[in-house]
């Protein structure tokens, strides 16, 4: 046997990971057909759109589609011809926490991994090449090639591969462009190897080959879930600090910068902040907490969980200082929450900081105007009934409202809340705002991006994240 040379590819999942990866390798391999298949036709449509009105908001995405869509980048809803024609398919599609069963709050829920599995053994007439694209548990993959071989049609051959991927919202094109490392999992047997070397050919028609990692099927699996643990790892350890600095009057921006000029500790991921949030940091954590308990690792599995334990920590800090500061009571108090989406750059709001906050505020009987640059207003408004689930979203509306401009959510405010670092919380007119709000006026930064002096000298009373500063 010889690598196979691909030139068909169908991404199954048209969602944060499939839609740019694959858009992506459509622009940089105009040789190869890509389709990118998804069973949701609203979201199909969207990254159809005539005006590039696309279903994900990542800067530099709709710049790769306009260039490649319609040449040799396409999205469908047929997914069983998508799955027939290609060469190479990747299985991209989400693997969310198990809500109930055996695993539940832990285990990632394979239940979209095993039907698209179980899809493209029915519908395939050709040998293929299955690429795991989803954050999954370890030796996933070994479940995917036994179903595939069990309802394979004679004369067709499936070899897998694991390929996971490490980008990061607001930031995915260009870690795309230009990636750390790409990293390639495959049974170390002569048709793996050559399998991973036929995907290998693809990347490296614009990643260096030194960047272009080989490896065993398990170690590329463990190895997604280990590198998201220890980046939220070094995130909750600045946040720890930070909550010493708070009691002790020290700068957390001076300590993390200090630490950051050690060599063997590097100066990124340890900026403080009101928490992590994301589709990964947490799900990826809490699975390798599963995957130790499921091994009868339990000190494994409880140094992990603290990491995620100390995230919730933060956040609940961060809301009850907000509550300690307005007097001990925010009863009726109108409090503006700049930021819904998790990070910067982004129109993801899962496990985002804002809806923690909000529902703790929303318990303790305030009320909130929120605003985000990109987030849909129905997006916010999912999320909330999901945090808080025994109050009617018409109930929620009575204390929540969701504006349009910093300005406007700042307006007859006790109190501003930072909860996302978008560039455009920096350059607000904050004289103006102050003007607008009820005094004393309390700014509260969860993320470390505003001038806290200059603030002062306008009027406010400021408490940022990690310094020991008085009101």
């Amino acid at each position: 046997m010889a690598p196979v040379k691909v030139t068909k590819i169908c991404c199954i999942g048209a969602g944060y990971v499939g839609g740019p990866t694959c858009a992506v390798i459509a622009l940089k391999c105009p040789h190869i057909t890509v389709t990118i298949v998804d069973l949701n036709q609203a979201r199909v449509d969207a990254w159809n759109s005539p005006d590039f009105k696309l279903p994900i908001y990542e800067p530099g995405l709709d710049d790769v589609v306009r260039q490649a869509r319609g040449r040799n980048l396409f999205f469908s809803t047929d997914v069983d011809k998508g799955i027939k024609e290609a060469d190479l398919i990747f299985v991209s599609v989400n693997t969310p926490t198990k809500k109930s069963g055996v695993g539940a709050g832990f285990a990632a829920d394979l239940n979209y991994v095993e039907l698209a599995t179980r899809r493209i053994a029915h519908v395939s007439e050709s040998s293929k090449i299955v690429v795991e694209k989803s954050t999954v548990p370890c030796r996933t993959a070994e479940s995917m090639r036994t179903i595939l071989e069990a309802n394979s049609k004679p004369n067709c051959r499936f070899d897998i591969l694991s390929n996971p991927e490490f980008l990061a919202e607001g930031t995915a094109i260009s870690d795309l462009f230009g990636p750390d490392r790409v990293l390639i999992g495959s049974l170390q047997t002569p048709e793996g190897k050559d399998a991973c070397a036929s995907l290998a050919g693809v990347y490296s028609n614009w990643v260096p080959t030194n960047r272009i990692l080989s490896v065993g099927l398990w170690s590329s699996e463990l190895s997604k879930l280990a590198a998201n643990a220890m980046l939220a790892q070094r995130i909750s350890s600045v946040n720890a600090l930070s909550a010493i600095c708070e009691a002790t009057g020290a700068n957390i921006d001076e300590v993390a910068h200090a630490v950051g000029y050690d060599s063997r500790v590097g100066n990124k991921f340890l900026r403080a902040s009101v928490g992590f949030g994301g589709s990964c940091f947490q799900k990826d954590i809490l699975n390798l907490v599963y995957l130790s308990e499921s091994l009868h690792l339990p000190e494994v599995a409880a140094y992990w969980r603290q990491v995620v334990e100390m995230n919730e920590y933060q956040k609940k800090r961060f809301s009850k200082n907000v509550v300690d500061t307005l007097f001990n009571t925010i009863t009726g108090k109108r409090i503006a929450v700049l930021g819904f989406a998790f990070k910067a750059d982004t129109g993801d709001t899962r496990e985002s900081a804002a809806i923690t906050l909000i529902k703790d505020f929303q318990a303790e009987r305030a009320l909130v105007n929120i605003y985000d640059p990109q987030v849909e207003h129905n997006q916010i408004w999912a999320d909330l009934t999901e945090a808080i689930p025994n109050t009617p979203l018409e109930n929620i509306k009575k204390q929540v409202t969701i504006s349009a401009s910093a300005l406007e959510a700042c307006k007859g405010a006790e109190a501003v809340v930072i909860a996302t670092e978008w560039k455009e919380f920096r350059d607000i007119d904050w004289a103006l705002v102050y003007e607008g709000m009820n005094k004393p006026a309390f700014v509260f930064d969860g993320r470390l991006i505003i001038d806290a002096e200059k603030l002062r000298k306008i009027g406010f009373k400021v408490k940022t994240i990690g310094r020991g500063e008085r009101v």
